[in-house]
């Protein structure tokens, strides 16, 4: 599965309502709970502020509301739309102003639906992988070859802590986790190991 690299929008006008759809890429259950919250507090003048997710590794964690709007006329059709779109770790929040027409059951659904499909057009995604987490410990003298063999090799440096020696903490594809092993062990003629973290995580290939 795929799973979006930043926040996107776009708007829909229906009938004088406005639809504002938005994409979050988010991880967690709780972390969709703050989401919406935070929403509904920015968009206080709204009618209705939707929501639909699709989260976990293979898509399998879900959730909806329609935030009052009738039963299955928006929440559903947001969901249906990130069901079939292959993306995960991903939120869309649909925002409604109510235009003084209303738009019946079926425009509803159809309103939701497009405005889904809308945002979804405009995001970037990429394919997820499961990476594994390292740090290695090397003297200064090879921090900077060492650090410039890890970004040729592909890996990701996210933070150098600098006391007696240096640790460099990164992450890397899990496929490629024993590859990263061997090179840490050659680029410092064996007196620096990458140290790997127990567990794998879902992210972004790169």
């Amino acid at each position: 599965m795929k799973g979006i690299l930043e926040y996107s929008w776009s708007e829909l006008l229906v009938r004088g309502s406005r639809f504002l759809a938005e994409a979050f890429p988010v991880e967690t259950q709780e972390e969709a709970r703050e989401l919406l919250k935070s929403q509904k507090a920015k968009y206080a003048d709204a009618t209705h502020v939707v929501h639909a997710f699709v989260l976990g590794s293979t898509g399998g964690i879900l959730g909806c509301s329609d935030d009052g709007e009738p039963s299955g006329t928006a929440g559903r059709p947001v969901l249906d739309v990130l069901k079939g779109s292959g993306l995960t770790g991903i939120m869309l929040t649909v925002t409604r102003w109510f235009g003084g027409t209303l738009l019946g059951t079926g425009g509803l659904v159809k309103a939701y639906a497009d405005a889904a499909k809308a945002v979804l057009e405009t995001v970037r995604s990429a394919e997820l992988v499961e990476i594994r987490d390292f740090t290695v410990e090397a003297r200064y003298e090879m921090h900077e070859h060492l650090v410039r063999e890890l970004a040729r090799f592909g890996a990701e440096v996210t933070g150098e802590n600098f006391g007696e020696t240096v640790t460099i903490s990164g992450s890397v594809e899990e496929a490629r986790s024993a590859e990263l092993a061997a090179l840490v062990t050659s680029v410092t003629s064996g007196r620096s190991c990458a140290k790997t973290a127990p567990q794998t995580r879902t992210g972004r290939k790169a």
